[in-house]
């Protein structure tokens, strides 16, 4: 909440690395994801449901299967 806050209220630009899907949600505007060094999807945060990007897809999901190798 204090992120979202201090950007609105200042016009400030914060860059956040998480990877959890509740912060995104509530502090992104833009968002990237990067796999393997690669920016894999970047976009509004508005639009990472439907991006149709199977890796940003599985991970959003938490799903074990898909491009992203599981590590064990």
């Amino acid at each position: 909440d204090l992120i979202r806050e201090l950007v609105t209220e200042m016009g400030a630009t914060a860059i956040t690395i998480t990877h959890d899907m509740t912060t995104v949600r509530t502090v992104a505007d833009q968002v990237a994801m990067l796999h393997d060094g690669v920016v894999r999807w970047m976009g509004p945060v508005a639009q990472i449901d439907t991006s149709g990007d199977p890796y940003l897809d599985q991970f959003i999901h938490g799903r074990p299967t898909g491009p992203i190798a599981a590590v064990r």
